[in-house]
């Protein structure tokens, strides 16, 4: 059940998608609106979206997060969350990233897929999801909550689109058929020094199983993911901090390397 009205809604989404833009940290939204859920907070999420198609950006796919047994015992929480990806969220392969345009940044490493048919649920299982990608390459998800401190909770964290704010993807494709999702492991590097090691059962004992969920949850909402999407699974790893000056790369068994600069 909806607690916010609709002029609240829109209020709410402008306070957010600005500290995004601007890169200033606010205080959690449910410090203000303590009766907030999650239908709430997905109405913020969808708002933000909108105003972003209006302005003239693409939705090009959509993120999972709190995937991981590690991200959720990190997050004490217990349930998934989804959020869009614009296609200014994007960087290329080696690419600089520009820290004064985030506030606090963490880089994750994860599991994409691209598909090649839509997907919709209720009831998306997996073997649809393999049906439908199209291929599968390594990424590196540059979160970034808009919330002070890290103050938050899961409710405020779905409205500020899941601290969706960057990501690079890397060259390497492979089929799904040609990689074992689940025994596939990930090595970060931050400026030269192993700092998260992993493997993609992380991620909800699959990253396939992932998106299955994804795309069950967007049902909810009447809404379907269509052919040509990118769905980044959610991190294998933990989230690690970076600031200006630090290198990152990431190997992925089968999927070559992902690296950028934060400057």
């Amino acid at each position: 059940m909806s607690t916010l009205d609709k002029a609240t809604i829109l209020a709410l989404a402008e306070h957010l998608e600005s500290a995004e833009l601007q890169a200033h940290d606010v205080k959690k939204v449910t410090d203000q609106y303590p009766d907030m859920d999650f239908e709430d907070a997905y109405d913020i999420q969808w708002e933000i979206r909108r105003r972003k198609v209006e302005r003239g950006d693409r939705i090009i796919g959509m993120k999972m997060g709190l995937t991981s047994r590690a991200k959720m015992k990190q997050m004490g929480v217990e349930t998934p969350v989804y959020g869009f990806l614009a296609d200014y969220f994007e960087r290329p392969e080696s690419s600089e990233i520009k820290v004064s345009e985030l506030i606090h940044p963490k880089v994750e490493a994860e599991l994409a897929f691209v598909t090649k048919a839509p997907l919709k649920g209720p009831g998306c299982h997996v073997g649809q999801v393999l049906a439908a990608i199209d291929f599968v390459i390594p990424a590196v998800e540059i979160i970034d909550s808009r919330y002070e401190n890290f103050r938050f909770d899961l409710i405020s964290v779905v409205a500020d689109n899941s601290s969706s704010s960057r990501f690079v993807t890397g060259s390497r494709m492979a089929a799904p058929a040609d990689l074992d999702m689940r025994t596939l492991g990930v090595v970060m590097e931050k400026n030269g020094a192993v700092v998260e090691v992993g493997a993609g059962a992380a991620v909800l004992g699959n990253p396939v199983a992932s998106a299955a969920l994804l795309v069950n949850m967007m049902a909810e909402r009447g809404e379907e993911l269509p052919a040509g999407s990118l769905i980044l699974t959610g991190g294998i790893t933990a989230a690690v901090q970076v600031e200006a000056g630090d290198s990152v790369n990431v190997r992925f068994q089968d999927l070559g390397s992902v690296s950028m600069r934060f400057v």
